[in-house]
């Protein structure tokens, strides 16, 4: 069965976006520097990382508020070239809608089933904080992968805001850049 992962870059206080993020501006003020690891790559274990979650990655559960900010960025094939994006939403979806896409109406557990389904072996990634604050008390997340960028944002999105409880985690890796420190959990149920 395959594992669903959230995969997210965040800044030193916990952050996911800036403060003021838009589709015209998805990161948020401040937080431009947040996905820099991920897009240079730069280093031979920063490419391994994000070359792993790639080849590993068979389906995406994301909220409607990612999908809204980021769908133009990402193109006719998603965000990871293609695969399955399933987009947890109350909104009918645009018009004109990519076809990896599709919009689930009854709440991120049902996303995660879909997703599971579709990725067969693979893993489920997660994309978004919305996502992972409704999946992780329901105990359908499995792992929390976040690569900590140096960097204080001060405001925005902050992954971990409205979890109501605490969520016991075992540390699986932790594999130190220049650009982040790449930081593996297992959610402990």
């Amino acid at each position: 069965m395959a594992l669903v992962v959230s995969d997210m870059s965040i800044s030193l206080d916990g952050y996911v976006t800036g403060p003021n993020d838009s589709r015209e501006n998805p990161f948020g003020d401040g937080a431009g520097t947040l996905h820099d690891w991920l897009f240079d790559a730069s280093t031979e274990a920063d490419r391994a990382l994000l070359d792993a979650a790639v080849v590993g990655t068979g389906a995406i559960v994301m909220g409607r508020r990612s999908f809204d900010k980021c769908v133009d960025m990402w193109g006719e094939n998603g965000p990871l070239g293609g695969l399955p994006c399933f987009v947890v939403t109350h909104r009918e979806p645009p018009a004109r809608c990519p076809s990896v896409y599709r919009f689930v109406h009854d709440g991120a557990a049902k996303a995660i089933e879909l997703a599971t389904e579709a990725a067969g072996e693979r893993a489920v990634g997660l994309h978004g904080a919305t996502v992972l604050q409704q999946a992780l008390p329901l105990g359908l997340v499995d792992e929390i992968f976040v690569h900590v960028v140096p960097l204080l944002i001060g405001g925005g999105t902050s992954l971990f805001a409205t979890l109501g409880s605490a969520i016991t985690l075992e540390r699986l890796d932790a594999v130190v850049t220049p650009a982040a420190t790449h930081l593996r959990y297992r959610v402990v149920n």
